[in-house]
């Protein structure tokens, strides 16, 4: 592939940036909405009940959520648990777990970086952190308490070493085979699979099969050592989880004929989930295919369509999974964003601009109407979407979103003329618009996603003492915010202990409980969050209560 242009030096704010101001985009980017909010429905808390069964239970060797089994890699609750121990004394709980998602994504946009300059060369290789930053399906995800974290991580690091293969087999051999165990000790087999054909692939690429083939070959035994310090004393000390989990594993590869529909799916996700990144990775192609067969292209072409095969053929069309299609995007898009066209990049760059602050307005306008009560119409939405919510004035994050806007109309009206203007521009308003969102609308998004209140509600209803109640419906994430929030440990209500309960928490939607127990229960209390119209909580309590068993 022929070397891109030289990049020009502009006085003034230099583009693409690199340096500091790169490093204070992306915390700007990372670190906001990390603290200062409960664990979230669905994904956020199912994780924090994993770490905090951990660390309530000892669950280390077999992850549970509640007292009851979970059945899923440990890796990232480990670091995630780890991070809560470390920094309990400073933060609560759960934002202290939080940071372990800092950390993975701060390696997530390291690896992508180094990724980027090994296939491409030093001079454009920001393009992929910014590039990822500014991909919307990451954004969310990159903030919550997310074991596909991880996975993604290892999956930058997996094409950094595949693209060092040819040139350095053995230090490549080691970053492939840690990113692999890691992988699989994080999230399993199911998004680990597809990185086996890629490297393959990087290997038929490779001008020195003499030496890629063993490193290769050391690199998957290396991967196998990792996940066995887990897996090893898991079958010794609990062979009945292990059976278990290693189900569960097998049970994601038995969907044939779901492959390609659901493929489909993900391909339909990636205009919204992806952007920019496809419309680069697409002008990349269309630009350079002349030259699809090099490496620097083959390799994340290759892996984008193994990734996509693989998640058809494993997961549901869902959000979560989806990130692993971003490695291979996000890279394909780097050698695109310098050839674009003056006037595709300016448009890229005037719809950024517009983009971020229109919907800088609107944060501060829906602001307004939360503290202030104007516009008096939108202020009337806020309380209906959120029946009981009261804001308040604080300074500190007041001072910190005009700050935000501030700096946001400087670099709009301060930047240069370059490739990169328009991909700078985009980066940096999705970063303005996440630290605006959590920084002014964090206390009315927090008071309609917590389960706090709810919790503390089925805990009044309950007698003093209540050491049994049975639960039907329950999901993961409910199951953990009772726990954490409230001490309400459930037991499945088909077990012999559930059966064994007097009382019986249910989860069912506004219309009416599917899970209802029938005679011999009533109904004690039932309840959702405020504005929630589609979960509904009820609590039964047995008429006849059941006798003790005698000892």
């Amino acid at each position: 592939m022929p070397a891109f242009p030289e990049h020009a030096r502009i006085k003034g704010i230099s583009l693409p940036p690199r340096g500091w101001p790169l490093a204070i985009l992306l915390a700007l980017y990372i670190v906001p909405g990390l603290a200062g909010h409960d664990p979230w429905k669905i994904e956020d808390a199912a994780a924090f009940g994993v770490i905090y069964d951990m660390l309530q239970r000892d669950s280390w060797l077999t992850p549970g959520i509640a007292g009851q089994a979970y059945h899923h890699a440990p890796l990232y609750y480990w670091i995630a648990a780890a991070c809560a121990k470390a920094f309990s004394w400073a933060l609560p709980l759960h934002d202290a777990a939080r940071l372990g998602s800092g950390l993975f994504t701060l390696l997530i946009l390291g690896f992508a970086h180094l990724a980027a300059r090994a296939l491409y060369g030093r001079d454009y290789a920001v393009a992929a952190p910014l590039v990822l930053a500014g991909s919307i399906g990451f954004l969310v995800h990159a903030h919550q308490m997310q074991p596909m974290l991880l996975t993604l991580a290892a999956h930058f690091a997996a094409y950094w070493a595949l693209a060092l293969l040819g040139r350095r087999p053995w230090v490549a051999a080691s970053i492939l085979g840690l990113a692999l165990g890691a992988s699989l000790l994080g999230n399993g087999l199911a998004p680990t699979v597809p990185l086996l054909p890629l490297a393959l692939c990087a290997f038929a690429l490779s001008g020195r099969k003499r030496d890629t083939g063993p490193a290769l070959l050391a690199a998957l035994g290396m991967a196998a050592l990792i996940p066995a310090f887990w897996l090893v004393p898991l079958g010794a000390q609990s062979p009945e989880y292990f059976g278990a989990w290693w189900r569960f594993e097998l049970s994601q590869f038995g969907r044939p004929e779901e492959h390609w529909k659901t493929a489909l799916q993900y391909l339909g996700m990636l205009p919204w989930y992806a952007w920019p990144a496809v419309p680069l990775a697409g002008w990349t192609l269309w630009s350079k295919r002349r030259l699809l067969r090099s490496p620097e292209l083959a390799l994340p072409l290759f892996g984008f369509m193994a990734i996509l095969l693989g998640l058809g053929a494993s997961y549901e069309a869902r959000s979560v999974p989806a990130l692993l299609l971003l490695p291979p995007l996000v890279l394909l898009s780097v050698p695109g964003l310098p050839s674009l066209r003056r006037g595709a990049a300016n448009a890229m760059d005037w719809f950024g601009m517009m983009t971020f602050s229109i919907f800088a307005i609107l944060i501060w306008v829906g602001w307004c109407a939360m503290v202030f009560g104007w516009p008096a119409r939108l202020a009337r939405q806020v309380v209906r979407l959120e029946p009981g919510f009261v804001g308040s004035f604080g300074a500190a994050p007041f001072a910190l979103a005009l700050l935000a806007t501030v700096a946001w109309v400087w670099l709009i009206a301060g930047s240069p003329r370059s490739p990169f203007r328009g991909m700078t521009h985009w980066a940096a308003g999705v970063a303005l618009f996440w630290l605006l969102a959590t920084a002014l609308w964090l206390p009315w998004v927090d008071y309609g996603k917590t389960y706090r209140p709810l919790a503390a509600a089925i805990a009044r209803a309950l007698p003093p003492g209540t050491g049994c109640v049975a639960d039907a419906g329950l999901g993961e994430a409910q199951r953990a915010s009772f726990d954490y929030f409230s001490g309400i440990v459930t037991r499945p209500g088909e077990s012999a202990a559930g059966r064994g309960c007097d009382w019986l928490l249910t989860q069912g939607n506004v219309r009416g409980d599917e899970n209802a127990p029938g005679a011999g229960w009533e109904q004690a209390w039932q309840g959702n969050r405020p504005g929630d119209r589609s979960e509904k909580f009820r609590l039964y309590r047995r008429q006849t209560p059941l006798e003790p068993a005698p000892e």
